[in-house]
This record gives structure tokens, sequence and C-alpha cells, in this order.
């Protein structure tokens, strides 16, 4: 059985500008955090607990609080509900009905990998209409590195599918640290992405094949039964 594993902004949901700008925001708001510097490529980690363990320690000298951190967390959904409200999020196009397809086919196992908090890459999937709880899933809530998220979906996903390991994992995103990380894994990258000069960056990170969205069906379900 293949596992085939999808990150959440970006590559379900079209909410990568929603998201940095509350992230920003609740920054400002609950820290005092300005001038934020949002090439988040550059931070060690670029994973939601990873960014801000990253800014507390440059600007407080130290990890942020259980109490600061769940704060944050919550004015940050609070943020994304907000955003929701006013222009409700998209999911990328024809991500439903390629997850339908995979979870019902012998062949494939389905996860989620996200560098999300859990409450809000639940709630900007819901929101978009892709609701699935019962896809095992790891988030940034337990660890800062994207590499160990996946590895925890992993491992969540064979108990779920009562399989001691997978014949190949798949991962779809993206983010260039979603293709290195695939890479230091040792999985298969594949690319959802429409910036001509992002598809270029995937390809040279290594992906196999880079799509727009999920409309042509047939061509990634092939892609992904090659790999």
């Amino acid at each position: 059985m293949k596992l085939v594993m999808f990150d959440v902004d970006g590559t379900l949901t079209e909410t990568v500008q929603a998201d940095e700008e509350c992230f920003v925001q609740a920054l400002r708001e609950v820290f005092g955090f300005t001038d934020v510097d949002t090439d988040w490529a550059s931070y060690p980690y670029c994973t939601d607990s990873g960014i801000l363990e990253t800014l507390c320690q440059q600007r407080l000298g130290r990890s942020p609080s259980g109490v600061e951190a769940s704060s944050f967390q919550s004015h940050f959904l609070y943020l994304l509900i907000l955003a929701a409200a006013a222009h409700p999020f998209s999911p990328i196009a024809g991500a439903k009905d390629i997850i339908l397809s995979l979870i019902s086919s012998p062949t494939f196992a389905v996860s989620i990998a996200s560098g999300a908090w859990e409450c809000s890459a639940r709630f900007k999937l819901a929101n978009a209409n892709l609701h699935f709880p019962c896809i095992p899933a790891a988030f940034s809530d337990c660890a800062h590195s994207r590499e160990a998220i996946m590895q925890a979906s992993v491992a969540r996903a064979a108990e779920f599918y009562s399989r001691p390991a997978f014949d190949v994992v798949v991962y779809v995103g993206d983010g260039l640290w979603d293709a290195r990380a695939s890479s230091n894994l040792g999985f298969s990258f594949v690319g959802i992405s429409r910036d001509p000069a992002k598809v270029e960056r995937l390809y040279a990170e290594g992906a196999v094949r880079v799509f727009l969205n999920y409309l042509d069906k047939d061509a990634i379900l092939n892609v992904l039964t090659s790999v």
C-alpha cells in the first residue's frame, strides 16, 4: 500500500495569504513583534511552532511559555475566523475529489502532515469544505521540524491502516521546505503551484511532477501510481 500525505496551506486550501496576514497580526497583537520577516523558508523550522520559537528566542531570548503559546494560537485562530467570515476559504481546485478518490481506493492510504497547528489547520480545512476528520494527521503541535511532523503522520497512518509500514510514501506540497523535507526522508514529492518560478524551483528540489491543481485527476492518479 502506498501512502499519499498532504500538506494543507497552498496544497489543499487557498489560505497562504490569509494565514500569513493573520499570523503576522497575531504576533504584533500578542507579543508586540513588528517588522517580522515573512520569508518563512529562511527560518530554521518552517512551521507555526518553529517560527514562533525562533522569533521568541531572537526577541525575548527564550522560548514562549505554555500560556503564551496557547494565547497566541487562540488569537491566531480568532483572526482566521474573522478572515474566513469576510472571505470564506476555498479549496485548491479538485482537492476534495482527489481525496475522495484516494480514500476509496484499496491501493492508497491517505494522511495529512501540516506545519500549521491542528486548531488552525482543521478550521481552514473545514471552512474550505475539506472536513475529513478520520484521515490520520500530524501538525505543528507535535514538533517544530517538518520532517518530524511527517514521520508522526506516517506512524499515525500505519496505526490507522493496521500496517507495519508503507511500500512508498508520496508527499504532496507547495513549499520548497516540503520538497526538502521529503528528500531528507526519502519520500517522493509531488508539487502543487501556479507560480511558474516556484514550479521551476520545486522541480529543482526533486519534484516528480508539479500540478497547477487537482483538476486533471487521471494525470495525478497516474503519477501517484507510478512513483
